[in-house]
């Protein structure tokens, strides 16, 4: 019984996730941020999809945080910092399938916060 839920509930974000992902592309000036989420950390990273190249990547378990809104909050300052590095100013906020509300938001809010525009 376990199983055939957690399998519906995969499904689904799959199904959001193609449906988001018909609609946003990002390119070099204008990246795309996908996120990640497992139930222990969260990954981040910005991809141009005209090359087909991630231009900035952040790992959560490299630097340590969990996946809740104060690991959110950490790996979405760090995120930033590298974009700004790399010049980049605003990007497209792929949620990658996972709904917009707790961590999802709290890091996305975050890269508002530290002046990426999405």
């Amino acid at each position: 019984m376990r199983a055939n839920v957690l399998k519906r509930k995969l499904s689904l974000r799959i199904k959001r996730k193609k449906r988001i992902r018909a609609k946003i592309s990002g390119c070099e000036n204008f990246p795309r941020i996908s996120v990640f989420k497992s139930n222990r950390t969260l990954y981040i990273q910005a991809i141009d999809d005209v090359k087909a190249v991630t231009l900035a990547a952040a790992d959560g378990r490299k630097l340590g945080i969990k996946a809740n809104k104060e690991g959110a909050k950490k790996i979405a300052a760090e995120f930033a910092k590298l974009l700004k590095a790399k010049k980049i100013e605003q990007a497209v906020f792929d949620r990658n399938g996972y709904v917009y509300h707790g961590v999802i938001a709290v890091l996305a809010e975050s890269l508002r916060e530290n002046g990426i525009r999405l």
